[in-house]
């Protein structure tokens, strides 16, 4: 029993171990990770061993594969060292002006030699320039051309400050391309701001070259002093010294200036002569003096400020006094023009100007504009420059240093010789066979003068239209005014508490030619005028008033004078700010602001109000000279101006003629809304929101009125200015204008939605045609015509109030309908959900059924392997087994053996249940018979076992 349970056990033994093997069941399938681990230690360590063997047979392997991978390292380090440089390196430049130019090319930016050649010359003009920039490539033509004028004096030098390796990218650090610099031997960078344009480089550079300006004769003097810059001269002494004391200190002031302005705003001269000096009280050699049109001229207090460049331009320019500016915007963003015109109306003049030109005729005529438009207090200083401007000869002067105004006349002898003119009053139902007449006086006392009680000539525009504006104020005064009595009345004026006009009327008959006595003289020619104007009066409505320019044509004496004019600037609430700007640089903002763009001259004249949201232009047609500026302005300042606003709109021609709604501009707004048809106007922009859901209905109601008797239009106001009678303050806005009665036309309430019958009720209620206004050449219509008139109407009505009962039939159906389509989608909507909650659940439940699936999937590949390794280990023979069998086979043939001898028959008998015996012994959960020998056997095995 021991031996076999020994043997079992070997048995057990040997099975672990083949376990443990990866030949039983517990060893098939996927290794441990410590096996695993073990393995491909094992691997690694045979792979080694391999490679030492094959590196002592064949040595030169082994130092060509080392030599690979040193080489494989080093390159993989320099690349990554050099990842952030790794850049394609800029081409090397090339010369930006031809070799024939006068301009010295330093494309490689060699700073340090444009300093070394600015040493030698007087003047320097450095172009720092980018080749990639398109400004610099524009401006390189107008710099060769300014330097081929100035080669001679002056040295250009162009210095290409992009490229990375030049010394002017390193030093210099520019926002912009080109920039200019000037330097005047050891002054300077005076930088340049101007145009690119080869004039005006060519000015700047000689106004830098000749700062200062020499004033040798009295002639040259009032060419300094009338200029439209401001002046500053010093007198200086040369009889003494050639340099004397000051004199240099002067000359950096004016470059000082030409730095701070590019423009060169203020102009230096330099006065030597002494007699000359004294018209301008500067006694003393250093003087400096600063001229000043309509205020105190000055002289540099030295005793107060050091005399120093600096200095002297600062005092300048706080002191200085401009009838004008030039104005050169630069093309990008910028708040020149909205901080200019935030100061107050402007009048913008386009000129074309050549800064080169020694003589600018229509400059000075706008300067003699501007002189006497602030020449407030007529200064004989200012009268005198006007008349050098105008070439006009005089006297020579004694002085032109500046007197004190004169003291004001004395109030009675401002009353001696008042100003007188004639009105005609307006008639009035109680005046239907009078006109009241009125002389109208200006006088500045309070007592007032009695009416021709002097005779004098008529008075100027402006002192009549002053006049005649308040005198219209006050006009219902004078309407009781019946008799032949004279009745006056005194109103203040709008500029002193202390002046009055007096106004003084009285009624005469239509048969009365003139006054008695001393009054006529001064109404003899009226009368004639009133005999003449007799029936246009009377045509005209009772409430309208004439215009005060009419009297320009009543009373041909009235009319624009130069004393009018003088001095308006301080009698008007609208004065106007003065700019200039040159034409042939800036045309495209005169065409912004209404100037024909095929002008065969680039001349224009516009006034902007900002505050007023306004602008006027003078007419293309007439010419830019001294007469018609001087009526535009006064034309603007007057209180009830003639001037019409200019209005910006659209092109008509890009809008269809032919469509059911008209698109109407500025150009065709009076041509719709005056024909003779009923017009129904809708006010919209491209911005506005709510606009365009109405365009179903206008077309709605285009359709249902017909073309020839009504019109359905529509204006975008933003982008086409109307009247300011035709503005309107909220969007979108419908007007009507009936065919007959064009001045009364209609707003649609606001209150009201705008649907098609609301709009149709609005249209027949103000389109009657009972109302319209009977023409009185024709007789009156008969019973029967108005009859059948009025049977046609009801006949209109009732069809249109049937079109709109269809249409309130069509609308309460097709609620019906949205009704019932809109209960479908909620139905829908909510099994929509239904549906998709029930959807959400199934793909939650194969959610679930997928992992059951897949963990069933797993456990079969389980069992699967199970069985194969069972069906692999009961396959496989074991060592156990082929011994039971040899011993079995020995055993058989033993038994064989003996019962052959013994018992021949129940041997047969027995085999079987020996067979049946020995075959149940193969099963592998079986127990072999006890026996000796297979004990022994058994032992032995073990013990082989044991030792291999």
């Amino acid at each position: 029993m021991s031996e076999c349970g020994g043997r079992g056990g070997g048995g057990g033994n040997n099975s672990e171990d083949a376990e443990d093997e990866g030949g039983g069941p517990k060893g098939s399938g996927s290794l441990s990770p410590a096996r695993a681990a073990a393995s491909l230690e094992g691997r690694i360590r045979r792979g080694l061993r391999g490679a030492s063997l094959m590196a002592r047979q064949r040595p030169e392997l082994l130092c060509g594969a080392v030599a690979l991978g040193c080489a494989l390292l080093f390159a993989l380090k320099f690349t990554c060292s050099r990842a952030k440089d790794v850049i394609i390196p800029a081409k090397p430049p090339v010369s930006f002006f031809s070799s024939r130019s006068p301009v010295l090319d330093l494309f490689q930016g060699q700073l340090d030699y444009a300093d070394h050649v600015r040493q030698d010359s007087e003047v320097v003009v450095l172009f720092f320039y980018a080749p990639w920039c398109g400004q610099s490539i524009a401006a390189r033509a107008e710099i060769e051309q300014a330097a081929s004028r100035l080669s001679d004096q002056v040295l250009f030098v162009a210095i290409n400050c992009w490229w990375n390796q030049g010394k002017c990218r390193k030093q210099k650090h520019f926002f912009y391309f080109p920039v200019i610099h000037l330097y005047h031997r050891s002054f300077g960078p005076i930088e340049y701001k101007g145009p690119m344009s080869a004039v005006y480089i060519e000015k700047f550079v000689r106004r830098a070259m000749k700062p200062l300006l020499y004033i040798p004769s009295q002639s040259a003097l009032l060419d300094f002093l009338s200029s439209y810059e401001p002046g500053v001269l010093g007198y200086f002494e040369f009889s003494g010294s050639p340099q004397p004391p000051g004199y240099l200190t002067f000359f950096t002031s004016a470059l000082h200036s030409l730095k701070k302005d590019y423009l060169g705003t203020v102009r230096f001269g330099v006065i030597t002569d002494k007699h000359l000096a004294r018209l301008v009280s500067l006694v003393h050699s250093g003087s400096v003096y600063l001229h000043r049109h309509f205020n105190t001229s000055l002289v540099f207090p030295r005793e107060v400020m050091n005399f120093t460049a600096e200095n002297i331009y600062k005092w300048a320019s706080e002191n200085q006094e401009t009838l004008f500016r030039w104005l050169q915007p630069h093309g990008g963003k910028s708040l020149l023009l909205n901080n200019e015109l935030k100061k107050g109306p402007a009048l913008f003049l386009f000129i074309p100007f050549d800064p080169l030109a020694e003589r600018h005729p229509l400059l000075d005529e706008i300067t003699e504009v501007a002189l006497e438009y602030n020449n407030c207090h007529g200064d004989q200083v200012v009268e005198r420059l006007l008349q050098h401007l105008r070439r006009v000869e005089a006297p020579v002067l004694q002085s032109l240093a500046p007197e004190l105004p004169a003291s004001l006349p004395d109030t009675q002898l401002m009353a001696a010789s008042p100003c007188c003119n004639t009105v005609v009053l307006p008639q009035g139902p109680a005046l239907s066979r009078t006109h009241n007449v009125c002389e109208l006086c200006v006088n500045q006392t309070v007592g007032g003068t009695r009416p021709s009680s002097v005779s004098v000539p008529q008075c100027s525009f402006f002192e009549m239209a002053a006049a005649l504006d308040s005198f219209y104020l006050k006009e219902q005064t004078f309407y009781h005014v019946v008799s032949g009595s004279i009745e006056c009345s005194n109103f203040l004026t709008s500029y002193s508490p202390f002046s009055y006009y007096t106004a003084c009327c009285r009624t005469i008959s239509r048969g009365m030619a003139s006054f008695t006595g001393s009054e006529q003289n001064v109404l003899t020619a009226p009368a004639i005028e009133f005999s003449s104007l007799e029936k246009s009066c009377e045509a005209t409505a009772p409430s309208s008033i004439p215009h005060i320019e009419e009297n320009r044509y009543r009373f041909p004496q009235v009319g624009l004078t130069s004393t009018a004019f003088t001095g308006l600037s301080c009698r008007t609430n609208r004065t106007l700010n003065i700019y200039l700007l040159d034409s042939n640089l800036f045309w495209l903002y005169a065409e912004r602001l209404g100037a024909p763009s095929s002008a065969p001259v680039k001349e224009f004249a516009t006034i902007v109000d900002v505050k007023e949201e306004s602008h006027y232009i003078l007419d293309p047609k007439q010419a830019l000279m001294k007469f018609t500026l001087e009526s535009f302005i006064q034309n603007f300042s007057v209180l009830y101006s003639p001037l019409k606003r200019h209005l910006t709109g659209s092109d008509s021609a890009q809008f269809p003629t032919q469509h059911l709604i008209t698109e109407v501009t500025t150009d065709t707004f009076w041509e719709v809304t005056l024909r003779k048809q009923d017009v129904l106007l809708l006010y919209y922009t491209q911005w506005c929101g709510f606009c365009p859901s109405l365009n179903h209905i206008f077309i709605q109601l285009a359709r249902l009125l017909p073309e020839d008797t009504f019109t359905v239009a529509r204006i975008d106001v933003s982008q086409n200015d109307l009247p300011w009678e035709f503005m309107v303050d909220r969007l979108p806005t419908v007007l009507f204008f009936p065919c007959n009665r064009k001045d009364l036309s209609v707003k649609y309430p606001g209150d009201l939605p705008i649907t098609l019958p609301n709009l149709l009720r609005f249209i027949l209620h103000h389109s009657d045609a009972a109302s319209a206004p009977q023409d009185p050449g024709i007789s009156p219509p008969t019973q029967e015509c108005v009859q059948s008139k009025a049977v046609l109407q009801r006949e209109h009505i009732s069809h249109v109030e049937n079109a709109m009962q269809k249409l309130r039939s069509e609308m309460s159906s097709l609620r019906r309908t949205q009704e019932q389509v809109e209960g479908r989608l909620f139905s829908a909507r909510r099994d929509g959900h239904r549906l998709l909650r029930r959807q959400r659940t199934l793909e939650q439940q194969h959610r679930l059924l997928r992992r059951h699936s897949q963990k069933l999937q797993a456990l079969y590949l389980k069992k699967a392997r199970e069985l194969q390794e069972l069906a692999r280990a009961s396959g496989t023979p074991l060592p156990e087994h082929t011994w039971l069998k040899i011993l079995v086979a020995t055993m058989e043939r033993e038994l064989e053996g003996q019962g052959g001898a013994k018992e021949p028959a129940p041997l047969g008998k027995a085999r079987p249940n020996h067979s049946k015996s020995m075959g149940t012994t193969q099963l592998p959960g079986d127990t072999p018979p006890p026996s000796t020998t297979s004990s022994t056997l058994a032992s032995e095995t073990k013990h082989e076992n044991r030792t291999d």
